[in-house]
């Protein structure tokens, strides 16, 4: 193991920790991937985040047979969407799943989040997708969730949870951040009279234009 790879599994501890820390997730129940080269870097399945260390993120090729992996504990449960996101979106550099209140309760719900704020415009578009149900760890529900992410850089997960993905780490954290901050937002205005006054798509196509230099969403590593 190098020492960019060292680097980079002890970033996925760091933000898993910061999580939980945060609120952004509960117990075990989220997971962090990273691209390193032609494999991708997975958080391991039913592992206490402050009892990780480097050794135990699991290692697994990209486009290697399914369910081949390397490293002392097993992979997440979820590495199936994980893969197929880095997979499929060679511009993600990597990708955060959890499962925060608000956003969570929205996917129960089935609802998307339609404009209701201008942030919605960094998730690429007007609004963020609920994909259908399919069981945790299933082709089914990988396939659902990259429906979900066409032209889009996070999505719900209907009674289930969130993700969110980025050129990097602490980007896909930072969507992932926003995603449970623009949830709130949207879950109280649902609760006043008369609901959310939703932007127009003419407002959004606006705002995409100015975040051609917004911090986390420009760059090299935007998605």
């Amino acid at each position: 193991m190098n020492d960019i790879e060292a680097g980079l599994r002890r970033r996925i501890i760091e933000l898993c920790r910061e999580m939980n820390r945060s609120g952004l997730n509960q117990g075990t129940s989220g997971n962090i991937s990273a691209r390193f080269g032609d494999r991708m870097l997975l958080t391991p399945s039913a592992t206490p985040y402050d009892a990780m260390t480097p050794e135990m993120i699991v290692s697994m090729p990209l486009d290697g047979p399914d369910g081949e992996w390397s490293g002392p504990l097993k992979p997440s449960t979820e590495w199936r969407f994980h893969r197929d996101i880095l997979r499929n979106k060679p511009e993600a550099g990597a990708v955060v799943h959890a499962h925060p209140t608000f956003a969570t309760t929205l996917a129960i719900t089935r609802r998307s989040i339609p404009a209701c704020h201008y942030m919605v415009a960094i998730f690429g578009g007007n609004d963020v997708r609920c994909c259908d149900y399919a069981r945790y760890g299933t082709p089914e529900l990988s396939e659902l969730v990259l429906q979900a992410l066409q032209g889009r850089s996070a999505c719900l997960m209907a009674n289930h949870g969130m993700v969110a993905l980025g050129g990097d780490l602490d980007q896909a954290m930072w969507r992932a951040v926003e995603l449970e901050t623009l949830a709130r937002q949207y879950y109280y205005s649902l609760q006043l009279d008369g609901g959310p006054v939703l932007l127009s798509e003419a407002q959004i196509a606006d705002v995409l234009r100015s975040f051609a230099g917004y911090g986390h969403q420009s760059g090299k590593t935007g998605v």
